[in-house]
């Protein structure tokens, strides 16, 4: 355009065309106007966001609200508003409805005077758990002609965590293998002192200790205490969120019911004081965030909201995992973890046992929970528990002959199973696995 200007002069100073050195002028007074009104506008127009990151369960709503403001005296003629969010996140699945629902305009054209200031309102709904970007904030302004377009950033995105529905069950009875503790268990292990279940006649072999000299003084006969055998409580959750077990046709049902049924077992723990932890091969979504800033180029818009988005993979195979500890601080950071957990094509179920079997407590039962069984993940639970591991499945699927087929080489190898159908049956599965 330049060039074009200063060959339109050069014409008319060389051949005395005055009217071609007046038509220079005026495109290039009309040119440089427009560049100006284009980057003042871009420059003053700045937005701020009210809220920060968050945390909020299923079902609740929260406003978001962004401030659009024009801090030069020039009116801004026209912006264009928009607030980005994932679109994985506010479309149906193929089984499932959005993840949020949203209720009110995020995009929106304003004008702004002078020092005026205007606000972009909407209403979010959590109708799932996961981790949401909400944001940022992409401005789009330019010229009077449309010779020149701005795209750039203006409010910083925030995070929002939906957590997991959590089933509050009544107690706990899923024992380790480590004797003397808090659960009765039906298996005479060994005997817990603490436990006095009743009194009989002494038999040979029966420790010294074991008398009880009060019934003996009583009746002149010699009596022996009864103990109940016990383990401590505790469970180290195991969560298999692999792609190749976890069919997209069921998602993301199945994996959200999945979270809710480890996300109540932890609160049961929780509430008996009891060890739980934590180790999934599924990928941490906040792992996914954009860590190298939000450089683009100001004239293409899709490269300016490329650059503002979040990652759609990761390539991370770290599993998730959380020691097996005791306390509400423990717990708030499961059930967050949880909240952040996606399916992942890492490592397998039986690569992730290998990996984090250091990691799992000793004195905790395993408690696997899986919607498909493979040879190699079957051969990976069989030989943890012939290594003295206390190991129990949840079986996350609806159809009972899936469940049969994963379950028979479990229970003929002595690993109980247990069957997650639907929603509803979390808590009478968490039942069942607490009386068996």
């Amino acid at each position: 355009m330049i060039a074009g200007i200063c060959a339109m002069l050069l014409v008319g100073m060389l051949f005395g065309a005055s009217l071609w050195v007046l038509a220079a002028i005026a495109t290039a007074i009309l040119v440089g106007a427009n560049w100006f009104l284009a980057n003042t506008w871009t420059d003053s127009t700045i937005a701020v966001r009210r809220s920060g990151n968050v945390e909020h369960k299923i079902g609740s709503q929260f406003e978001v609200e962004v401030t659009i403001t024009n801090r030069s005296r020039l009116p801004v003629l026209w912006v264009l508003v928009e607030d980005l969010l994932p679109r994985n996140a506010i479309q149906p699945g193929t089984v499932s409805t959005a993840a949020l629902a949203i209720d009110g305009d995020r995009l929106d054209v304003m004008m702004l005077w002078g020092g005026e200031s205007k606000s972009l309102h909407y209403e979010v709904t959590c109708r799932r758990r996961g981790y949401f970007q909400i944001g940022p904030t992409v401005l789009e302004t330019g010229d009077l002609m449309g010779m020149y377009r701005r795209y750039r950033l203006g409010a910083e995105p925030q995070y929002v965590t939906v957590l997991p529905n959590v089933v509050p069950l009544s107690r706990y009875d899923i024992g380790s293998r480590r004797p003397i503790g808090e659960i009765r268990m039906r298996e005479n292990v060994m005997d817990d002192p603490t436990r006095l279940r009743g009194i009989r006649r002494w038999q040979t072999g029966d420790p010294l200790r074991s008398v009880h000299w009060a019934a003996t003084a009583r009746t002149g006969t010699l009596h022996s205490k009864i103990y109940e055998p016990s383990s401590i409580a505790g469970a180290t959750l195991v969560l298999d969120l692999h792609v190749a077990t976890n069919p997209s046709e069921h998602e993301p049902v199945r994996s959200d019911l999945a979270i809710s049924a480890a996300a109540s077992i932890a609160h049961a723990l929780h509430d008996a004081g009891e060890p739980f932890g934590l180790v999934s091969n599924g990928r941490d979504a906040a792992d996914r965030i954009r860590t190298e800033g939000w450089v683009g180029d100001d004239r293409v818009r899709d490269v300016v909201k490329d650059a503002a988005s979040m990652q759609s993979e990761s390539d991370r195979l770290m599993p998730v995992t959380q020691m097996a500890t005791r306390g509400p601080v423990a717990l708030r950071e499961m059930i967050r973890t949880l909240a952040r957990l996606e399916r992942t094509d890492g490592l397998t179920l039986a690569e992730l046992l290998v990996e984090a079997e250091a990691k799992i407590s000793s004195e905790t039962t395993v408690l696997v929970i899986l919607q498909r069984c493979s040879p190699e993940s079957l051969a990976a639970l069989i030989g943890l528990s012939r290594r003295g591991r206390a190991v129990a499945v949840i079986v996350n699927t609806m159809d009972i002959n899936d469940y049969s087929a994963a379950a028979g080489p479990l229970i003929a190898n002595r690993i109980p199973t247990f069957h997650l159908a639907s929603a509803e049956a979390v808590s009478d599965v968490c039942r069942e696995v607490m009386t068996r």
